[in-house]
């Protein structure tokens, strides 16, 4: 069994939050799973994010993703491909 997950991380999350949310949109039929995580709460918000996707599809479409979204500024991005007997 081998899974794809991407892991994204973002350092300027209020200020890229727009894009990669319509980045991940545009992608949203290669993405199984999704989970952002940011610490702090309320008036303690971070501004730094991870976000880790479970991807699946063509390799070639994941490794775009990975690219439109390293793009950005202050976002960090690397596809890891796990495999298990």
């Amino acid at each position: 069994m081998t899974k794809h997950v991407l892991l994204l991380l973002i350092g300027k999350r209020k200020d890229t939050a727009v894009q990669v949310q319509k980045i991940l949109t545009a992608w949203g039929c290669i993405i199984k799973t999704r989970l952002g995580i940011h610490d702090g709460v309320l008036e303690n918000c971070s501004d730094a994010g991870l976000w880790i996707l479970e991807l699946h599809g063509k390799p070639e479409d994941m490794s775009e993703l990975a690219r439109k979204l390293a793009l950005l500024e202050g976002v960090h991005s690397q596809l890891v491909e796990l495999h298990v007997d």
